[in-house]
């Protein structure tokens, strides 16, 4: 099938064309069925993760010192996407965002040296831990505290909807200090657990995604640390996690874009083939037009994504908002294109083999993670709009 998505249109560097290409050709060598047949068999993508490895595609985000190719997360984005756009979408692609920059630009050059190489080949994987039940979108009431103890630290609290878990080598954890300040805020410290340390219990949290990876509820239970576990400056935290957190935007942004093209392109052949009457049911206008504005969406979406990308590479402070929005649109442009899909497809919409239906929950996952549409809506409110904080 030839792709409706081969254009240039969206793509900041002239090598993306290329990139595209590679990483379809690899990524769609396994497609669609071996990724829903991982999930199934409740196993781990690990060829697949190999291959994506061997070919360079997992730390094109990391400086060429530290392995990677130092092209940045606009090639990154391209990778993430187009491995969702073969029915692949891998979340933990999207953990990679976070983990290696936050490292890169905030970590002791031991850390640096210990964990990118690692991280750029693919031979070692993070997991990263912030969300809580209690403290979701609010960053700030983290409870999870982090206390010296003598030359170390003892690390104890709970943490939800952490992914990947049982397949890394181990978990970078946002906690806070012992003191909170007049607004009942704790300064935020970052730091690399082993998942195996005395004290962490792990519980999996049965979820309705279709997607290999696990998600756990953690329990911290004084779990001691050596002094160097410490990523970065201890009470800067919050400023450290903006190195990973638009990235972790901008990547859930692309795996949606590439869910959407990979619904879109199903769903207009699937309408150019079926005829019912003797007409094929892409001539009637109930059907062309809604995948016709789902298409417009999408490619809005992949617009802003790369254009989030780009800003972010390039230091800019609007990578930011752009990051946020390119969320957003993302979110709501690839629900619209499933769900057209879905429909153009009729029953068969609903029937597993055909690789739409199980991809509903993980698109909608990115309307609530990693940051909620009303978070969004909060922060373009008050930051582009210049409107009063409501929160």
């Amino acid at each position: 099938m030839a792709s409706l998505f081969n254009t240039t249109l969206v793509d900041t560097a002239d090598h993306h064309a290329m990139l595209r290409d590679s990483v379809g050709r690899l990524v769609g060598g396994y497609g669609r069925r071996y990724f829903q047949d991982i999930v199934k068999r409740k196993e781990k993508p690990e060829a697949l993760w190999n291959a994506m490895a061997d070919a360079g595609f997992l730390g094109v985000h990391i400086s060429e010192e530290y392995g990677g190719s130092g092209s940045g997360l606009a090639d990154y984005n391209v990778i993430v996407e187009e491995a969702a756009a073969q029915g692949c979408p891998i979340l933990s692609l999207v953990i990679g965002s976070i983990c290696a920059p936050i490292i890169e630009q905030h970590a002791s050059d031991e850390i640096k040296k210990l964990w990118l190489p690692g991280l750029a080949s693919g031979k070692l994987r993070l997991a990263f831990a912030i969300t809580e039940p209690d403290a979701g979108s609010n960053t700030h009431k983290v409870s999870t505290i982090a206390r010296r103890d003598g030359n170390g630290w003892s690390l104890k609290g709970t943490k939800y909807w952490t992914s990947a878990v049982d397949e890394v080598d181990a978990i970078m954890v946002v906690a806070r200090g012992e003191t909170l300040d007049a607004q009942g805020r704790g300064q935020l410290s970052i730091f690399i657990v082993p998942p195996d340390a005395k004290g962490i219990s792990k519980t999996p949290i049965e979820t309705a995604l279709h997607v290999p990876e696990t998600q756990f509820m953690l329990y911290f239970d004084d779990v001691k640390l050596p002094a160097d576990a410490i990523v970065g400056t201890e009470g800067q935290g919050l400023k450290h996690l903006f190195a990973g957190l638009n990235p972790e935007r901008i990547c859930a942004a692309a795996i949606n874009n590439g869910i959407a093209r990979y619904a879109l392109e199903k769903g207009a052949a699937y309408a150019g083939e079926r005829s019912v009457w003797k007409t094929p049911i892409g001539a009637h206008q109930g059907v062309a037009h809604p995948l016709a504005k789902a298409y417009v969406a999408v490619q809005q979406a992949r617009l802003m994504t790369a254009r989030a990308a780009q800003l972010y590479d390039q230091g800019s402070g609007e990578a930011g908002e752009a990051a946020n929005m390119a969320k957003f649109a993302a979110a709501d442009a690839s629900l619209e294109a499933l769900d057209q899909a879905i429909q153009t497809h009729g029953g068969n919409g609903l029937a597993l083999e055909y690789g739409l239906a199980d991809l509903w929950f993980i698109a909608r996952l990115h309307k609530t993670a990693p940051v909620s549409r009303e978070m969004v809506l909060n922060f373009v409110a008050q930051h582009s709009l210049g409107l009063p904080k409501s929160y």
